[in-house]
């Protein structure tokens, strides 16, 4: 039997939920844990992503995007939970 097809948009909404599902949960853990324990630091340091701001100005009208990910440890292990869930389950 062939694997099936994923849609794309559908693995990467889901993989996409599944960071900020993880930086939630890191953040939540970071207040959680006492202030200056390494334990903390390891959980609550995260890398900024950013793209933007865009500025797209059109003669009828102008919009500006931008988009920022705060990405941790938490966030990774929720990528493989959510990797774990497309392999198994899906």
């Amino acid at each position: 039997m062939a694997p099936r097809r994923r849609p794309l948009a559908l693995v990467t909404l889901i993989l996409f939920l599944g960071i900020i599902v993880g930086t939630v949960v890191g953040e939540a853990v970071g207040l959680v844990l006492p202030e200056g324990k390494v334990i903390r630091d390891v959980f609550v340091n995260a890398t900024d992503l950013h793209v933007g701001p865009v500025h797209v100005d059109l003669v009828v009208f102008s919009f500006t995007f931008g988009f920022s990910l705060r990405v941790n440890l938490m966030s990774v292990l929720g990528i493989f939970v959510v990797f774990l869930f497309l392999r198994y389950f899906w």
